[in-house]
């Protein structure tokens, strides 16, 4: 009962976080190929589950850039290798798998042993994910299809740069300029994401024609069917690998969060529980056929600002993404790829640890040599 004293709060909070969740969560599903309401179901499940078993009260968690790369390579190599069907089922096994070390991690009690790792190896880390969400926005953002790794995409960037759609790199830049220029003490009110998503999106229904660039297109409706778990044996120490890659990944995004969490509110986490909840909520995610996901630093802060304080927040922000998937999904049918790419790549140029790579020549050689 003692979480009801702050439910005013609390509905604040998850009512904000979710206004901010929505269009990356839509954007984070088509990046990874596995599409839009792959991201929803991510954002709803991982961020219910999360909230009610993790050990974060105010942690507000969904589908992240970091773990949206490493689910684009997943699906990417496993999609060409087993076809569409089959190769998005392994895939989601492998979030399944990820899902289960975090519990394993949190059941060992390796929560406090996770953040310690190097600085340098983070920010080095977390820099690359950057720079590979700003090249896989580059082919929608030129209004092309182009899909594959990374050394392909820059490859045939060229390629891309001759048949580009000059319409959707207008939409595309339109998008990015409004959230790099959206005044930050207006977030608060409307997140500079969402003002993109629906102002350049309408603009583009009502003065574009309807073929002149690719959009979303009609999305499912309902609740999500059950993904069974379906396992190449002979790609099994490959699948392992990169579940591990994700729960380690996923663990240590979640656990930096709850820190941050931890400083604005002057309460302590408890990093064992946060891992249990992720891991719950990566497997019930991968079941439905979510992507995978984390704490989200953003989403989490900006959930604490508007007045949350409970585990009550992170489930209104979910339920409140549930009901507008089950009741207004098909308004997301018309919006371009490009609004999305915009979006996303400021993300990726946010990610990119900038002011460790400017000191980074002043460190040992040593330790530069680990980013």
């Amino acid at each position: 009962m003692r979480a009801l004293n702050h439910w005013r709060g609390d509905f604040t909070g998850g009512l904000t976080a979710a206004v901010v969740a929505l269009p990356l969560a839509l954007a984070f599903g088509v990046a990874s190929g596995a599409g839009p309401m792959a991201g929803l179901t991510g954002a709803i499940v991982l961020g219910l589950l999360a909230a009610l078993f993790g050990g974060t009260p105010t942690q507000v968690s969904g589908p992240t850039g970091p773990m949206t790369v490493i689910m684009t390579a997943v699906i990417t190599l496993l999609v060409g290798r087993y076809g569409q069907s089959s190769g998005l089922a392994m895939a989601f096994t492998v979030a399944l798998l990820a899902g289960g070390f975090q519990v394993l991690f949190g059941l060992m009690k390796l929560g406090q042993y996770i953040t310690m790792m190097p600085y340098t190896v983070i920010s080095g880390f977390m820099s690359g994910i950057g720079a590979i969400i700003v090249v896989l926005q580059l082919p929608p953002l030129l209004g092309v299809s182009l899909a594959g790794p990374i050394p392909t995409i820059l490859a045939r960037l060229p390629w891309a740069v001759a048949h580009l759609n000059p319409t959707a790199l207008a939409v595309g830049l339109a998008s990015f300029a409004l959230v790099m220029l959206y005044p930050k003490r207006w977030n608060f009110l409307l997140p500079a994401p969402l003002v993109a998503l629906v102002v350049v999106s309408g603009a583009s229904v009502l003065w574009l024609p309807s073929g002149a660039l690719p959009r979303l297109g009609a999305m499912p409706t309902g609740f999500p069917e059950l993904q069974w778990p379906q396992v190449g044996w002979g790609d099994l120490r490959t699948l392992a690998g990169f579940a591990l890659t994700l729960a380690v990944l996923g663990s240590i995004d979640s656990l930096l969060t709850s820190l941050v969490a931890d400083n604005i509110t002057r309460s302590q986490h408890d990093s064992d529980q946060e891992l249990i909840g992720q891991g719950i909520g990566n497997m019930a995610s991968a079941l439905l056929g979510g992507l995978p996901g984390a704490g989200a630093t953003m989403r989490t802060v900006t959930n604490v600002q508007a007045g949350g304080r409970t585990r009550l927040s992170g489930m209104v922000h979910a339920l409140v993404l549930l009901l507008f998937t089950l009741g207004a999904g098909s308004l997301a049918s018309p919006i371009p790829h490009a609004v999305l790419a915009g979006i996303l790549l400021k993300v990726g140029l946010e990610i990119i640890d900038w002011s460790f790579m400017a000191r980074a020549p002043l460190l040992s050689l040593r330790s530069t040599g680990l980013m």
